[in-house]
């Protein structure tokens, strides 16, 4: 069995916009493309590590942990070996109480990259593949987060563009998920059911060829 690794937020936990409520394993993307890796006949578990809030590398002034960068080498070598990793990360880096812009975002999303691949692993455990993936453009914010990411609509800009730099430069595998999905039509922020399951369909599309075939599981 080949475990991937799915490091993100809360478009990747799975909450349901305007709630505190979580959509079901199988509802949510990482659950949909362990659903279809193995109906497509690779042995696969996917281990989710998606915390609401989560920015790249950068803290939270009012909830601890958020730090993406912090217990990240940790997790790798905690879950070893690992196929894949899956980065989906920088929508909370645009909050409304941070000044950064999508070339803040991409140097964070650098510097978890070269974390997972310096983490303290086993000798002879593989250093995984990363298939990274820029997150919808937020779309302008609306109900009860709308403060929260005033403005973000804008710090975001580029965003996609500057990862698929970084995949290239890095040699990861890169995915738009704003060309298979856009943002929440509720919150303008995360992702509705119907998102989470296109979306899960397309990142099991670029995940397969970056496991095993299923005749060498």
């Amino acid at each position: 069995m080949q475990h991937v690794l799915v490091y993100s937020d809360s478009l990747s936990w799975g909450i349901v916009p305007n709630t505190r409520r979580r959509l079901a394993f199988e509802q949510r993307w990482p659950g949909i493309m362990e659903i279809l890796l193995n109906d497509l006949g690779h042995s696969v578990r996917i281990i989710e590590d998606c915390l609401n809030g989560r920015r790249t590398v950068f803290d939270d002034p009012y909830k601890p942990g958020r730090n993406g960068i912090e217990g990240l080498a940790q997790r790798i070598e905690i879950h070893s070996p690992l196929a894949l990793v899956v980065l989906m990360l920088g929508t909370n880096d645009f909050q409304s109480m941070h000044p950064h812009n999508a070339w803040h975002a991409t140097q964070g999303m650098a510097a978890l990259v070269q974390c997972i691949r310096q983490a303290p692993v086993e000798p002879g455990m593989p250093i995984p593949n990363i298939l990274l993936v820029a997150p919808p453009p937020i779309e302008t914010p609306k109900g009860p987060i709308a403060p929260k990411f005033t403005g973000a609509e804008h710090k975001c800009v580029g965003l996609a563009s500057m990862y698929r730099e970084l995949a290239i430069s890095l040699n990861c595998t890169f995915v738009d998920a704003g060309q298979i999905t856009p943002a929440s039509r509720v919150d303008g922020i995360h992702l509705d059911a119907d998102q989470h399951l296109v979306l899960g369909k397309g990142l099991a599309e670029a995940a397969a060829p970056l496991l095993h075939g299923p005749d060498k599981i």
